[in-house]
């Protein structure tokens, strides 16, 4: 059985870093920017499987995206770790039960694809895609759409997202004067949030309001700028290993909204 061990061990470490890869990974909240959806502290199941077929991020989606540039702080405070202690974080990394250092990922909801025009704010004061006003009930407590004014066309192939949390989170508009004034490009997104794991008490699915998911497409064009607050990377956490995303991402959005 010792002389077992190994072969075991190896065994599961490639199985886990094939389905960190390619099938679904957790990653906690490290912040307040998707109250009250996400908590700090929350893991949440991020489906990575999907986007291999093609399949690109929608409108109400939460995401998990890589940093477009310039939205993380990037000093990083030096390892005080040994030698061996580092090598063995390196390989607890790889496999997904440790976060990396150099982990650079966000998340947010996705309010406009390619081609939507997004504005903040009407005579109401909400937000609106393509011209129709949004009700948007995940929005915390106490928040307005949007402090900031914009107007702004999404490019082809890239997305406007923005947090739940508006007053704290550090999302697309405070990003106009980046490059891509704000948008993120769909390639960098790593996949999509589809349920809060833990703590049980938050235990739920994310899914994609109807006030979101039921909007019609148009090409328009505008952009402007904004300051750039810091926030904090989300950090990968335990490795999740149920393959239950396999299920399609369009089936329950072409069917109708599901109950973020």
């Amino acid at each position: 059985m010792l002389r077992e061990l190994p072969v075991i061990v190896l065994v599961a470490l490639v199985i886990a870093v094939v389905l960190k890869t390619f099938l679904v990974q957790v990653f906690v909240i490290p912040s307040g920017s998707m109250e009250p959806t996400l908590q700090v502290g929350d893991r949440v199941l991020v489906d990575k499987f999907t986007p291999w077929f093609g399949s690109e991020p929608e409108r109400g989606e939460v995401v998990v995206f890589k940093d477009p540039g310039g939205w993380l702080e990037s000093d990083h405070k030096p390892s005080t770790d040994g030698t061996v202690v580092r090598h063995v974080k390196s390989v607890f990394s790889a496999v997904g039960v440790l976060p990396s250092d150099d982990e650079r990922d966000l998340i947010k909801r996705v309010i406009g694809v390619g081609g939507d025009t997004v504005e903040c704010c009407d005579a109401q004061g909400r937000l609106s895609v393509n011209g129709t006003p949004l009700e948007e009930p995940y929005v915390a407590p106490g928040n307005v759409p949007s402090r900031i004014t914009f107007k702004v066309t999404v490019p082809q192939g890239r997305l406007w997202v923005m947090g739940d949390h508006r007053d704290l989170s550090a999302d697309s508009r405070y990003h106009m004067g980046n490059p891509g004034a704000g948008t993120v490009p769909v390639a960098n997104v790593v996949g999509r949030a589809f349920v809060v794991a833990w703590p049980l008490s938050h235990f739920g699915q994310l899914s994609v309001p109807d006030s979101l998911s039921s909007l019609p497409v148009r090409v328009a064009g505008s952009s402007a700028v904004g300051p750039i607050p810091a926030e904090p990377p989300l950090v990968m956490g335990v490795l999740g290993v149920l393959p239950v995303v396999v299920r399609r991402w369009r089936s329950h959005r072409r069917a109708g909204p599901v109950a973020d």
